[in-house]
């Protein structure tokens, strides 16, 4: 898919989604305003700011999430990353690095294939440039007995209870096990 057809997705999806509370609608209407003034807001090399797509993989029959040690930044989160040419929407980039950095086959995306939370943090794509990821995220559910796979994007990768997860974890992992969780 083109770089068009994956901003004109993101301003449909952005459109339509009900954000679950003011601060999330606020980043909603932000990523917006991106969207419209940065035509190139799909790719990373748009600055000041670009979006991204991730997916927290959980396993629901028995309350785990899985996690990856990100080999950059040193934090325990949920995999994800950059739209890239072949991605038709932001629910297939979030489905793509969950399925590639997981190393598990056959996750289906839940909560109807919606995001359930928004995050923006600080991300620099390129050195000595301050940029932003505007990360719409998902959550993508395993199959029975799946069996991950660590890439070479992370560090470590595990599976961990709800209220049992690991240190250092990344900002805003805890509202996305919350927000996945509630979206179920």
């Amino acid at each position: 898919m083109t770089a068009d057809h994956l901003h004109a997705d993101a301003v449909a999806v952005l459109s339509g989604w009900v954000a679950p509370s003011a601060g999330q609608d606020r980043l909603r209407r932000d990523y917006l305003d991106v969207l419209d003034a940065h035509p190139r807001a799909m790719r990373r090399d748009c600055v000041p700011a670009h979006l991204t797509g991730s997916a927290l993989v959980l396993d629901p029959v028995t309350e785990r999430v899985l996690l990856l040690l990100h080999a950059k930044a040193g934090l325990w989160l949920q995999a994800g990353g950059h739209c890239e040419d072949g991605d038709a929407s932001l629910a297939a980039t979030a489905l793509r690095e969950a399925t590639e950095e997981s190393g598990i086959a056959g996750l289906t995306l839940g909560a109807g294939g919606r995001p359930v939370q928004l995050d923006r943090h600080a991300a620099p794509c390129a050195p000595g440039v301050a940029e932003h990821h505007l990360d719409v995220q998902y959550v993508a559910l395993a199959p029975a007995g799946a069996v991950a796979a660590i890439s070479d994007e992370s560090h470590d990768l595990g599976w961990f209870g709800y209220d049992d997860l690991p240190e250092p974890l990344g900002g805003g992992v805890v509202e996305l096990i919350a927000a996945a969780r509630a979206a179920l």
